[in-house]
């Protein structure tokens, strides 16, 4: 059985996947975010609710699934 954090990182990564290949096939761009604002966003969705500095609406492995080809994989700068 599939548990639900699982079934949001999936889902966060589908929506990277897809937005990443519909970007690049109309216009040749591709989304990236740096390493270290993609660590501190995964610190921030991790977070209790009482000591979040702000709101932050997207949950935790939704938050892992959409920045995980930016926390593995390094971009080479142009």
């Amino acid at each position: 059985m599939i548990t639900y954090f699982t079934a949001l990182l999936l889902a966060g990564g589908a929506t990277r996947l897809a937005l990443n290949w519909k970007l690049k096939q109309r216009w040749g761009v591709v989304l990236g975010v740096p390493q270290a604002l993609a660590v501190l966003l995964v610190i921030l969705a991790g977070l209790p609710e009482l000591l979040r500095p702000f709101p932050y609406p997207m949950p935790l492995s939704v938050t892992v699934g959409l920045l995980l080809p930016d926390l593995f994989f390094r971009k080479a700068s142009l």
